[in-house]
């Protein structure tokens, strides 16, 4: 693939001071309108409840799905979440535990990626095996930041492959990609390979920002408008307040409009945030 060719018919140019202020346009004008009960609905909706601590282990797996089994017991008013995201290997005790029509999302090559690719379609394969229904890969950042495009287009590809028709997300972490034009040709690039979905951080390293996502959705809406496929956003690592859920699910909307604002198409990775927007959907 001629990359040169490929990354001139997305022309971008913007700035990080001009992606900045065009980003506090956005949350000047119109968080306002985003502020209310319908949207916190809609982001617990589009939740993916993670756990992905070096501590994890069946007790604590299993208890977090109970929780999710008895939201309609206990609190009638809320969605079920998009999904429950764990390591490989408690896949399967959270496909055994869980009784709800709740996803189940994995990691793969996590968190760095440094490891062969046949490892991680593997590691992909396996994680279906076991019941996975989403797969959230991490991209290779240093074959990025090196150029090798071909390379790290191939491995997504071949995932992609493995995957079949269960969703990739291919994790940007894009915080170690520093510039918005990395940003938004890495997305550009995962996007032609076949992830179904990109995915801002692992959260192991540095935390998502609002440029970061801006420049992401930037990413999808100008493939969308050139190819007519539509691709998603999981907004993950550092997601923490109610509050910054809103301001990211605000960006989203302007830059993609409402036709991407469904958990087709948007999710949030948190492992904090569920709590959060329970407790406050349940005093509006």
């Amino acid at each position: 693939m001629d990359f040169a060719a490929f990354f001139k018919e997305y022309p971008f140019s913007l700035s990080e001071e001009e992606i900045k202020l065009d980003v506090k346009h956005i949350i000047d004008h119109h968080y306002e309108n985003t502020d209310n009960f319908k949207s916190r609905k809609f982001l617990y909706s589009a939740l993916e409840i993670t756990s992905l601590s070096p501590t994890d282990r069946e007790e604590n797996i299993c208890k977090m799905v109970e929780e999710i089994n008895n939201i309609d017991e206990e609190a009638p008013e809320l969605p079920m979440p998009a999904a429950i995201c764990v390591y490989p290997t408690l896949v399967e005790t959270v496909k055994n535990t869980l009784t709800e029509e709740v996803g189940i999302t994995t990691v793969i090559g996590f968190p760095h990626a440094q490891t062969f690719p046949e490892v991680k379609i593997a590691e992909a394969s396996l994680a279906i095996m076991s019941g996975a229904t989403e797969i959230d890969m991490v991209m290779n950042i240093g074959k990025f930041l090196s150029g090798e495009y071909t390379d790290l287009f191939d491995e997504i590809s071949e995932v992609k492959a493995a995957c079949k028709d269960v969703p990739l997300k291919v994790i940007l972490e894009t915080g170690l990609l520093k510039t918005p034009e990395n940003i938004f040709k890495a997305s550009l690039i995962a996007i032609e390979a076949g992830a179904d979905f990109i995915k801002s951080t692992t959260g192991k390293t540095e935390p998502t920002t609002l440029s970061a996502v801006y420049t992401m959705c930037r990413a999808i809406r100008a493939y969308y408008e050139k190819t007519n496929i539509k691709k998603g956003i999981k907004i993950a690592g550092g997601v923490k307040t109610v509050q910054d859920a809103l301001m990211y699910l605000t960006v989203a909307k302007e830059i993609l409009d409402e036709e991407f604002i469904s958990t087709e198409y948007f999710r949030i990775g948190s492992s904090s945030l569920g709590e959060q927007l329970k407790q406050e959907i349940n005093k509006i």
